[in-house]
């Protein structure tokens, strides 16, 4: 299998009702890190369906906010939204469409493990900023904080051994605090630091968690979506099996994701390198 033929990402609503819900709520903590004065000047990157823009408009009172993401459905989503503050284009992380140094801050949210070269993207938000300016991101940890992920994988590999490739705790083992720590330091910024995101993702029962995976939009629903019906319906079973089940039938589990933030250096001090 090839793993990237799952990662489709073509409708917002779909990715929404999977994984939209969630990213919300770290986004609205990864703000709260952040700690950002009113009136600057944001880019987000990989702004997917706008989330992380929305709230920077909610939040912050910023001067300006440009999303940035390859999927022209996700920007159109994005755009259609009411974030007055907010504007969207289609365009490549790891050669952003804007001038150097326009920004005083440039975050990415759930983005940089799906790109072939997360360091070049980095260069390019830190290319984006003002010295001076912020640059700062968050990843889901695929490999220890993703409950209801690492409950689908395990369900999935124990019907379909082959699926265990396909799981994000294999194919993204750079969603720690080392890695990220070392990616904003070899992109030359400074004072740079990491921070776990948890938040609770409660499923009102069992067919909330199982429906989102049905949608087709990220690798777990692109996988489920080529199977044939009875291999689906013991995949259904085997995650069935494996979640906890609260006596109102909710699903109460956690998700965690790793934060890293640095600072653009001044022209006439030099980057920080790793030790």
């Amino acid at each position: 299998m090839t793993e990237q033929r799952f990662d489709v990402w073509s409708s917002g609503a779909a990715y929404e009702r999977y994984m939209g819900r969630w990213s919300r709520a770290v986004a609205h903590r990864f703000l709260a890190w952040l700690d950002r004065p009113a009136g600057l000047r944001w880019l987000d990157v990989g702004c997917g369906t706008g989330v992380l823009s929305a709230l920077v408009t909610e939040l912050h009172d910023p001067d300006r906010v440009l999303g940035c993401d390859r999927s022209e459905a996700f920007v159109a989503t994005a755009a259609a939204a009411p974030v007055t503050a907010a504007g969207f284009v289609v365009g490549d992380a790891m050669a952003l469409p804007v001038r150097d140094g326009v920004f005083d801050v440039a975050v990415s949210g759930l983005t940089l493990n799906f790109l072939p070269e997360p360091a070049a993207a980095v260069r390019e938000l830190t290319r984006a900023v003002r010295p001076g300016g912020q640059v700062a991101a968050y990843v889901w940890d695929y490999g220890e904080g993703m409950g209801f992920l690492h409950a689908f994988w395990t369900a999935a590999a124990a019907t379909d051994p082959a699926a265990a490739a396909l799981d994000e705790a294999r194919r993204f083992p750079g969603c720690g605090p080392e890695a990220l720590h070392r990616l904003w330091t070899d992109a030359g910024l400074a004072d740079v630091s990491t921070t776990p995101v948890e938040v609770p993702t409660l499923f009102a029962d069992f067919a909330d968690l199982w429906d989102p995976f049905r949608t087709g939009q990220g690798p777990a629903p692109g996988y489920v979506a080529t199977l044939a019906p009875a291999a689906r319906d013991r995949l259904r079973d085997a995650l069935h099996a494996r979640v906890p089940i609260a006596p109102d039938g909710s699903v109460p589990l956690t998700a965690r994701a790793w934060a890293v933030r640095g600072v653009r250096p001044p022209r006439n001090q030099p980057p920080s390198r790793p030790g």
